[in-house]
């Protein structure tokens, strides 16, 4: 019998072909670094950020981190038979790092974990990655998420979502403090009540001393619910505390503010001249003209009735694009309150009706000051009684 190698030399003479080339299973020493570098040493799985460079119990330093493939090594591996394979079996875009639990779930599993649910796995940590490793301690921030039903529509804010939206911050926890209301679906006196108590005390205990907030000095607040409770959450807020507000688009559904376009501009003026100077209304038509065209039968002639408006731009849900609108309403709405309070002195009480983006609702509360302005009586327009109706007071 012919030997291994002089069967080959019988194939070079007679021109036959050799055998194709088999790609070798060890992955290239500067591809690996390049797949650690970028997970920065973590599982890249969804959710499962475990730290690979040391033993979870022990915590003794060593690799204890594992390479997968997306699409597999072999054609008939998980994800290896899918219509266009990597050029480069070892590409860092076909790798990812990932704990030994998470490797074997998504190999067990290829169906539930596709070649494009893993891409988007690994996409996300390693722009996560970048984003932290390149970041100084200044930039650390405290997040506070608030969420409560729309009627009876539950709502909820993704974490991808905010930590996009407060680069270049990054949050110092992932959890924060979260304050969710959505079990409260019913809307009365007597819920309102509970969600007011429950706002107040969360953020009391939240602000005290060496709490999180302490250690950044920043907080990011994401918020969305119904107005009354949105304006009395910012009146909770410590103004001690620097806080970023931020407004979810409808157009791109993120919560990150756009970079480009024309701010607004708002203007105040009297709707109104009434009889009484201890009554005053004040309407907020910027998400709608609501409010002007929908007041309740108490808000009679003997009120004075004011408005804060877009100037040049029809009132509209999709106005609030630019955190410079945001911070203009600031100062629009401390300007009208000013002007209020020129023309009526001492004025105890201020009927508030609000059309507004969620920040801006909050705003209005933190912005509010008890010893300065008028307690602010907050009406909510209600779809079952085709009007405003009075919710709740804040201030007072």
């Amino acid at each position: 019998m012919k030997s291994s190698r002089a069967q080959r030399n019988q194939k070079r003479k007679t021109g036959a072909s050799l055998s194709p080339v088999v790609h070798v299973r060890r992955i290239p020493d500067l591809t690996r670094l390049l797949l650690f570098v970028r997970a920065g040493g973590r599982c890249e799985f969804d959710g499962c950020p475990r730290y690979l460079m040391e033993h979870p119990v022990t915590l003794t330093a060593g690799n204890f981190a594992q390479v997968a493939h997306v699409v597999a090594f072999r054609r008939d591996g998980p994800r290896g038979r899918v219509r266009s394979r990597p050029k480069e079996i070892h590409a860092p875009q076909n790798l990812m790092l990932l704990c030994p639990q998470c490797h074997k779930l998504i190999d067990d599993k290829p169906k539930d974990y596709t070649r494009r649910a893993l891409s988007e796995y690994k996409r996300r940590h390693e722009k996560w990655i970048k984003q932290a490793t390149g970041l100084s301690p200044e930039r650390k921030t405290a997040l506070i998420v608030f969420t409560a039903p729309i009627g009876k529509q539950t709502v909820s804010i993704s974490y991808d979502h905010m930590l996009e939206a407060v680069a270049p911050r990054y949050p110092i926890s992932r959890e924060g403090l979260e304050i969710d209301l959505t079990n409260l679906l019913e809307e009365n006196s007597a819920v309102t009540a509970v969600a007011k108590q429950n706002i107040a005390d969360r953020l009391s205990r939240y602000f005290e001393p060496r709490g999180e907030w302490q250690r950044t000095g920043h907080v990011s607040l994401f918020a969305l619910g119904p107005m009354p409770l949105l304006i009395f959450l910012g009146s909770q807020l410590s103004n001690k505390v620097s806080t970023d507000l931020y407004q979810r688009h409808r157009d791109t559904e993120s919560w990150t503010w756009k970079k480009s376009g024309r701010p607004v501009k708002y203007k105040f003026e009297t709707v109104r001249t009434g009889s009484d100077e201890s009554r005053v209304a004040l309407l907020l038509c910027l998400s709608g003209s609501g409010p002007r065209e929908m007041l309740p039968a108490q808000i009679d002639p003997a009120y004075f009735v004011y408005e804060l408006t877009l100037d040049g731009t029809t009132p509209s849900p999709t106005f609030l694009s630019l955190r410079e609108d945001l911070d203009n309403f600031r100062m629009a709405y401390q300007d009208a309150l000013a002007g209020i309070a020129k023309v009526h002195g001492g004025l105890k009480e201020l009927d508030l009706f609000p059309a507004v983006p969620a920040p801006v609702a909050v705003l209005c509360g933190r912005e509010t000051l008890p010893k300065v302005h008028p307690a602010l009586r907050v009406y909510d327009y209600d779809k079952t009684k085709g009007g405003f109706t009075f919710q709740l007071t804040v201030n007072s």
